[in-house]
């Protein structure tokens, strides 16, 4: 399916074709026009003649070998090797045994090999950056196996998923095999809805043909920032009506350290006309859990509202500047105009006031001048 996203969304068939020809494993990609539902996608299946179908089963010690001896980029082997890695791992916790000594049955056939290897080698092909993902739907029911009959999701596929968001997809077969989701895991870097982006192209890719009123298909979509960087936040609020307002120093550094991007306090009124405090705790999406229990263990709340959304943000870095009370940092912002704007570190120009005993205005002022000049000589 992920071959099949990939080249509709405009993955070149000849250059996917020619990378994978470096694994030096026979098989020919034969790609259909498929329609799932009411979506049309290309279905990609691998054919292996039947004299190489004996070599289904293979260890983990003899993949690692045949992608280490293959005539890849050193980036897309390296990914195809922790795909198989991540899959190595779940079997092993899955069936007790050491990671040595796992044997693939289903994984270790030539088309998983292709599959896997090919999501590592489109990916880079397309130029691919950062990847994001929506909750992963899981199917229900059973599914046969070289080991059995077993429930899904497979066991495997289960432990992929450890701490992946996931939802119920509501129908009664695999919406996702062990390889899609060692693919996912390994090539995801957030879980989110999806983010703010322009869209160059959309792709879907077709699995089996199955039962039911959710099309079994993937799609992907290709997209490029535009202006500003664009990323993805969450808003978590609490109404408090009895903090103590000198613990709110205490509270705040907590969430800080554990990796708030920022927190602020707001009065207001609440009900029954009672006097009290809005906490709200900006945070990233992969950090809304553990943000919104030390908001709950911090402050008292019986409860936490959450709220993700978009945050566009202008291009900045910090660089330290010297000035005539030593080093500072300093943070460039270019403004949508193009401009540049410097403004410098507030807690290394206080420490800096402090130690020398002048006005916290004085050191700003000397840090941002040092910070312009930099910006003058280019």
């Amino acid at each position: 399916m992920f071959l099949g996203a990939m080249l509709d969304a405009g993955l070149s068939r000849r250059a996917l074709t020619a990378g994978l020809a470096g694994l030096g494993v026979p098989h020919r990609l034969v790609v259909k026009k498929a329609t799932r539902g009411a979506i049309a996608a290309p279905y990609v299946d691998v054919k292996v003649k039947k004299a190489d179908r004996g070599h289904g089963h293979r260890h983990y010690s003899a993949i690692r070998k045949l992608l280490d001896r293959a005539r890849l980029a050193p980036a897309v082997r390296d990914r195809a090797q922790a795909i198989f890695a991540c899959l190595a791992e779940a079997e092993a916790r899955v069936h007790g045994i050491p990671v040595e000594k796992v044997h693939f049955h289903e994984v270790g056939a030539v088309d998983a090999i292709v599959d896997i290897t090919g999501a590592a080698l489109g990916t880079e092909l397309l130029g691919v950056e950062r990847v994001t993902a929506g909750p992963v739907a899981l199917g229900r029911g059973t599914v046969e196996t070289d080991h059995g009959r077993l429930p899904l999701p497979a066991p495997a596929t289960f432990e992929l998923l450890r701490g992946v968001p996931t939802v119920p997809a509501h129908v009664d077969w695999e919406t996702v095999t062990p390889t899609g989701a060692a693919i996912l895991r390994t090539l995801a870097d957030e879980y989110t809805g999806l983010p703010a982006l322009t869209i160059d192209s959309i792709g879907h890719g077709a699995g089996n043909d199955r039962k039911g009123p959710l099309p079994n298909v993937l799609r992907i979509v290709l997209g490029r920032e535009s202006g500003g960087a664009a990323d993805r936040v969450v808003t978590l609020e609490a109404n408090l009506d009895d903090l103590v307002p000198e613990h709110f120093d205490h509270v705040m550094e907590q969430l800080l350290e554990a990796g708030a991007l920022d927190v602020s306090l707001q009065h207001v009124q609440t009900k029954k006309n009672r006097p009290g405090f809005l906490l709200r705790v900006l945070t990233r999406p992969d950090l809304r859990e553990t943000l919104a229990a030390r908001t709950l263990a911090l402050t008292g709340s019986l409860g936490v509202r959450s709220v993700e959304s978009d945050r566009l943000v202008l291009p900045r870095e910090v660089r330290r500047v010297e000035t005539p009370y030593g080093t500072m940092r300093v943070k460039f912002v270019t403004t949508p105009s193009g401009r540049r704007e410097v403004s410098a570190e507030y807690d290394d120009c206080k420490r800096v006031a402090k130690r020398h005993g002048i006005s916290l205005a004085e050191v700003v002022r000397q840090a941002e001048e040092a910070a312009r000049d930099l910006l003058e000589d280019g």
